[in-house]
């Protein structure tokens, strides 16, 4: 029986893994630096046009939740995959949560470093992500099949309910 912590992804989709983290490690690496330039250089254009706590604070929940939302992901998957497709727990919403907690936890990350570039990375994972989960999805259906297809009917959303 496969289990998660056994799995280890083919040669040919860790460029994906890399592409999908990349934003995030980016954001990780950049955010910082915009507090810095600000008080060190006195340079503020990367500054998000935004009142500061406010925008601080709102990131730093966004970050947690979707640091909780990844964790709970997490512990969900370990506990349920075995191979099979899995439709229940945060499937039954939306079929992408690991990428989802991904893009919540950049856009939460962004806003907490008050920083525009590290925004506008976040806000350009997007697409990214989008991209792939759509060539994901192709991967599923010849592996699942019509099983797939079904769920795919049942749960309308990919990343974000009401959104994509």
């Amino acid at each position: 029986m496969l289990r998660f912590r056994d799995y280890r992804p083919p040669k040919e989709l860790r460029p994906l893994f890399i592409i999908h983290y990349s934003p995030l490690l980016l954001i990780i690496m950049i955010g910082p630096l915009t507090p810095v330039c600000r008080f060190r250089y006195g340079i503020s254009f990367w500054e998000i046009p935004l009142p500061m706590l406010p925008t601080v604070v709102a990131g730093l929940l966004i970050f947690i939740g979707g640091a909780v939302f990844f964790m709970k992901w997490e512990i969900f998957w370990e506990k349920t995959y075995r191979g099979q497709l899995v439709t229940d727990g945060f499937f039954r919403y939306i079929r992408h949560p690991h990428y989802s907690s991904l893009l919540i936890i950049g856009v939460g990350l962004a806003l907490f470093f008050y920083s525009l570039i590290a925004l506008i990375i976040s806000l350009l994972a997007f697409p990214i992500i989008a991209i792939s989960v759509i060539d994901e999805e192709k991967k599923l259906i010849e592996r699942y099949g019509d099983d797939y297809i079904e769920y795919m009917r049942k749960v309308r959303w990919r990343l974000m309910p009401g959104i994509f």
